[in-house]
């Protein structure tokens, strides 16, 4: 039954895919928590607190794929009839046990790539359980159509490949009714995960871009469940992957994730631009991990290319049929070079412009003709639609072509297999090529290099097969696209543009004519780390990672918030809560001495308005809160000393502390003091001219100057350029201000360079010194802050007990704007909650005064 919970998700749908799952059995769910077993998907569990421990071990991890590693068999009539099921050795799923301990159970969700009858689907999916621990989604055809070759197919292949869909022909437009079927899809998928799932102790991992935002549900179910994701396909560049109508959604759903994982840098990067430029977020590389903080969690990424099964390869090496195929093709192709290429039938591989190149390469090169063969084995395309017939009959168009044009008696200079091979065959082929071809225009991890490597190392009974001795060095020459995952990988193949068919040509030469020597020490190379690097180490390595990843779960208190796929979850200090406005009065009724520290921007006024004046509201209620004698109100800004007094004019007994803490102002009629004395400012003649040539190159940037400090600020340049440039800057500076006495910060959007020492934190402390110093410990201190900055009033706040600068009994409101990590205990909203607040509290002291408590103030620094 589908859960209550997503019922806003499904109504994104048809609304008939809530039935989809009707009837279905369902595996007991393991009891996690003492007490009464409830739905642990019931609506109210999302908007509470998941704080039950949970213990870091891998007794099991669920692993969740588009299929499941099965082979669906059917006996013959003879044999009674009937179906039966095997495990599918060729499948990465099954593959990736191999990094595993043996003591770790497995359990797989996915699909089976048979249709089974409803009226079946009960007692298969218990047989699959039972034998295989596999747990199968059964999904109906129209649905599955609409997943699979509707929306996975049709959209975000052709766009993970960089393919836009300019025109109806060229992928087609975005059909939101794909959406909405891969939106269900992935629901069901969440229903049967949660089944079997032990919340607290498994690990779930998550593979490729059919199962983009299941993290999304999973996290709603279970706010603190471990949970990775790894994308087998390239992830595209910013500018391609923004094209996409739903590209947040499927960002915020991928970030539900505890660690995701990518083949290549290059398709972490393109993620990571994409969360920065779409969702304004920003990452940290930290000791070799990289991490972006997404609401208080750490979303880990992982980049390490998947590897080949080396058992898997070397078993069917052995096999007696693969010495006979070997032998076979051997004297197929005696007196000839073969050169091999091993492709998808699709238009992402680029069978045709390798087909061009070897045109090329007859043409230019006459004295290979007869002597050397391509050899194009084609396998069965994964999709379908006009896209593949189109490249099914333009390759044959080509290689007839070719064969017509060089071809004679005897010799084919292509030759062209599209009918299936088994395994075996196609390692005989790698055996015998002298060169392997990989010339896609863009894919994403492709295992041919490393399976042709270990193929050309051979064992004893190839190397017999092919008339060597067994003190012959092998060797073996790659020609691959700069465009494939693996190609970063693979230091000693030739790499090559594959749309420029002259430079392909010069490869494929290069790959005949490289004296043996050369080709000898690139296998050695290849093949160290091939063999080292398998499916087993990659899967061992993610699934370290995601234990490390989530170690902090336990420590952390989890709130889930926002509705559909837009919800996430907010992972705080078990002590953080959010400040209510009758605690706050209340305590504020019943003190008398009381401290209130508040920042400019981002909490008396928003960052992200268009003004850059404090509205009047927020004035009024400072004046109010300034005439109660009981008070000592201190606005602590990073802003320059002339802006704020001319904002705050109007606030007479207002205390104001410029350039975050440097200067400070008790009142109207006070003079401007400086917090701490700085003799030499000339640093500011090395940094500025470093500033200024960032500011130049960086359109939208500009350089604020005070008297203390120097600002680099980017909030009007682009994102990722910006954040890019204010890395290279700090860098920078930090370089040639080594032996100032100055620290070099980056901000929310800034750069900093300020006098060591000078911190928002001091403003707290020399405000507690005075206070002391006229007898009035403080009994009240709230301070309000919203970024990095006001860290460290929080600080000396959270520690002032210790040094005796409150009174025993104080009550202390540390308090930040957001739900966030902080140092402060307590958070609020945004700076409407903070305006609606200091208007309780002014109205408290306007109260008193009606009930003939006077409030009417003397400066308290009045000398």
């Amino acid at each position: 039954m589908v859960s209550r919970s997503y019922s806003n998700l499904l109504d994104l749908a048809s609304g008939q895919f809530p039935s989809l799952c009707r009837g279905e059995k369902r595996f007991p769910r393991v009891k996690t928590v003492a007490g009464v077993l409830s739905e642990l998907d019931d609506e109210a569990s999302n908007s509470v607190s998941s704080d039950a421990p949970s213990s870091v071990n891998q007794e099991r991890v669920i692993i969740v794929g588009n299929q499941l590693p099965l082979r669906v068999h059917y006996k013959s009539e003879s044999e009674n009839g009937g179906r039966y099921f095997s495990w599918d050795q060729d499948s990465l799923l099954l593959q990736l046990k191999d990094g595993l301990a043996e003591d770790v159970e497995i359990v797989y969700v996915g699909c089976l790539r048979e249709q089974i009858d409803p009226s079946e689907q009960d007692s298969v999916a218990h047989t699959l359980f039972e034998n295989f621990k596999c747990v199968p989604t059964f999904l109906p055809p129209e649905l599955f159509t609409k997943f699979y070759h509707g929306f996975c197919k049709q959209h975000l292949w052709p766009l993970f490949h960089y393919m836009l869909p300019l025109s109806p022909d060229l992928g087609g437009r975005f059909d939101r009714s794909l959406w909405q079927a891969y939106v269900s899809v992935n629901k069901i998928f969440a229903d049967k995960v949660m089944e079997v799932i032990s919340p607290d102790d498994d690990y779930v991992w998550v593979h490729d871009y059919h199962l983009m935002v299941l993290p999304t549900f999973l996290r709603k179910r279970c706010n603190r469940v471990k949970l990775g994701f790894f994308l087998h396909s390239p992830f595209p560049s910013s500018e391609i992957y923004r094209t996409l109508p739903v590209r947040d959604e499927i960002l915020r759903a991928l970030l539900n994730s505890d660690l995701i994982g990518f083949h290549t840098f290059d398709y972490a990067r393109h993620f990571l631009s994409c969360c920065s430029r779409m969702l304004g977020l920003s990452y940290q590389s930290k000791r070799g991990y990289i991490g972006l903080e997404y609401y208080g969690r750490t979303v880990s990424i992982k980049i390490l290319p998947v590897g080949i099964h080396m058992g898997q390869l070397k078993s069917v090496m052995n096999l007696p049929e693969t010495e006979v195929r070997v032998a076979e093709l051997r004297e197929q192709f005696k007196g000839q070079t073969v050169m091999l290429g091993v492709d998808d039938m699709d238009i992402f591989k680029g069978i045709s412009l390798k087909l061009l190149a070897m045109e090329q390469l007859l043409l230019q090169q006459p004295d290979k003709r007869g002597k050397v063969v391509l050899v194009q084995i084609a396998n069965p395309a994964r999709g379908r639609g006009k896209d593949v017939q189109e490249v099914q009959s333009e390759t044959s168009a080509t290689v007839k072509r070719i064969n017509a044009a060089f071809g004679k008696a005897g010799y084919r200079p292509v030759i062209l297999i599209d009918t299936p091979l088994q395994f075996y065959e196609r390692i005989a082929y790698y055996v015998i090529a002298e060169c392997c071809l990989v010339t896609a225009v863009r894919d994403g991890m492709n295992l041919i290099p490393y399976e042709y490597v270990i193929s050309r190392q051979g064992n004893a009974n190839l190397d017999r097969a092919l008339g060597l001795g067994p003190t012959v060095p092998k060797k073996s020459m790659l020609v691959v696209s700069e465009f494939i995952g693996c190609s970063p990988s693979l230091s000693g193949a030739v790499r090559v543009n594959p749309w420029n068919i002259d430079s392909v040509a010069e490869a494929m030469e290069s790959g005949l004519t490289i004296p043996d020597s050369e080709k000898q020490l690139r296998h050695e190379k290849h093949h160290r780390f091939v063999s080292t690097h398998d499916v087993a180490f990659w899967a061992r390595s993610f699934l370290q990672d995601l234990e490390r990843a989530c170690r902090e779960h336990v420590k952390r208190r989890c709130w889930g918030i926002g509705f559909g796929l837009g919800f996430r979850v907010i992972a705080l200090d078990p002590s953080f809560r959010k400040l209510s406005l009758e605690h706050i009065v209340s305590a504020y009724k019943r003190t008398k001495n009381r401290a209130i520290l508040l920042d400019c921007d981002g909490t008396m006024m928003m960052q992200s308005s268009v003004s850059t004046n404090p509205n009047v509201e927020a004035v009024k209620v400072l004046n109010s809160l300034c005439k109660d004698s009981k008070n000592v109100v201190f606005l602590v800004s990073g802003k320059d000393k002339r802006k704020l007094s001319e904002w705050f004019s109007s606030c007479e007994n207002l205390g104001i502390a410029a350039e975050h803490g440097y200067f400070v102002r008790y009142d109207n009629d006070a003079d401007w003091e400086i917090c701490k004395p700085i003799s030499n400012f000339d640093w500011k003649h090395v940094a500025e001219p470093v500033m200024q040539l960032y500011a130049e190159t960086t359109d939208g940037s500009f350089i604020e100057t005070k008297e203390s400090a120097l600002v680099w600020n980017y909030r009007y340049a682009d994102r990722d350029f910006g954040s890019c440039q204010a890395k290279e800057l700090l860098d920078h500076l930090e370089s040639v201000l080594a032996n100032e006495p100055v620290s070099v910060k980056s901000g929310q959007y800034i750069v900093e360079v300020k006098p060591q020492g000078i911190n928002k934190g001091l403003v707290a402390e020399r405000l507690f010194a005075t206070m002391q110093q006229k007898g009035m410990l403080p009994d009240f201190v709230l301070c309000i802050g919203d970024d990095r900055s006001d860290e460290d009033m929080f600080e000396v706040i959270s520690s002032a007990r210790t040094t005796f600068s409150l009174s025993p009994v104080a009550e202390v409101f540390a308090c930040t704007v957001g739900q966030k990590p902080s140092k402060a205990k307590y958070y609020v909203e945004d700076t409407s909650e903070i305006l609606r607040m200091l208007e309780g509290l002014a109205s408290a002291s306007e109260q008193a005064t009606t009930n003939g408590i006077p409030t009417s103030k003397q400066g308290i620094f009045d000398k």
